[in-house]
């Protein structure tokens, strides 16, 4: 049973290159996928399933054109469906990210290591 207080959609902010896919590569891995996980560069969201029958969304909305066409194909059923969403890009949909989320800031230092900001 999942814990009570467990955010299951989790934003992703950070400038381009920081690292927001990499970081979620091996969160889905420890999330226990077997697949290789990339970025959904041609589609906006990538399905994976762990080995205990889970599913993870992998959203990458920095290509979406408007908050419209990500409602149009019904992006708010994944994020309402219970699974792990983890979502780049959220600014391009606020309206449509559940209030109920986590979220992850990372910036880049000057020597080069990354700054992760959690909040839940």
């Amino acid at each position: 049973m999942p814990h009570p207080s467990l955010k299951k959609v989790i934003t992703f902010h950070a400038q381009m290159g920081v690292g927001k896919t990499t970081l979620i590569k091996e969160l889905v891995k420890q999330l226990g996928v077997k697949d290789n996980s990339s970025s959904p560069t041609f589609s906006l969201v990538n399905e994976y399933k762990t080995t205990s029958g889970e599913i993870v969304y992998h959203f990458d909305l920095y290509r979406l054109n408007s908050e419209e066409e990500a409602y149009d194909m019904g992006i708010d059923e994944y994020f309402y469906s219970g699974n792990w969403c983890f979502i780049e890009w959220p600014e391009k949909t606020p309206n449509l990210i559940p209030i109920d989320h986590a979220s992850i800031s990372m910036k880049l230092n000057k020597d080069g290591s990354r700054e992760l900001i959690l909040k839940n």
